[in-house]
C-alpha cells in the first residue's frame, strides 16, 4: 500500500465530519476507474446494514456492519478508507452496477483522482 495523498485524505475527513454529503470522486485502483459520490462511514455502514438485512441469505452479516466503529477508529483519526455510494466502475462506455453500488477503497489504494462523477453512456 502507498503512502496516501494528504489533499485526498483531507478531502475524506472533510466527509467523515459530515460537513457535506455531495462530494463526487473518481478513483483510478489497480486500473479500475471508480467514480460516485462518498459518504461518511457511519452512514455508509447503516445502508450496507439495512440491504443486507433485507436478504434472506445475507441478513446475519447486517449485524457486522451495523456494529459501532469497529473499524472506524477514533473520530480524530485520519480517514483510511473512502466510502462511495452510488458509484459505478467504468467499463468501455457503461458502468458497473448501471445503478451504483457501495464501495469501500483504501486510501493508500488509489493511484489517481479527480473530483466529479464521470457520466458515462451506452451509445
Amino acid at each position: 500500500m502507498s503512502i496516501p495523498d494528504d489533499l485526498l485524505r483531507d478531502i475524506a475527513a472533510m466527509v467523515e465530519s459530515e460537513q457535506t454529503n455531495q462530494m463526487s470522486l473518481t478513483v483510478v485502483v489497480n486500473g479500475a476507474v471508480i467514480t460516485g459520490r462518498l459518504a461518511p462511514e457511519r452512514v455508509w455502514r447503516q445502508r450496507v446494514a439495512e440491504v443486507l438485512r433485507d436478504s434472506d441469505q445475507l441478513g446475519p452479516f447486517a449485524e457486522v456492519f451495523s456494529s459501532a466503529g469497529t473499524t472506524a477508529g477514533h473520530p480524530a483519526d485520519p480517514p483510511s478508507h473512502l466510502h462511495f455510494h452510488v458509484a459505478r466502475i467504468l467499463q468501455g462506455p457503461v458502468g458497473i452496477p448501471e445503478t451504483g453500488g457501495m464501495y469501500r477503497i483504501a486510501l493508500g489504494d488509489v493511484s489517481a483522482w479527480t473530483v466529479g462523477d464521470f457520466s458515462y453512456s451506452d451509445r
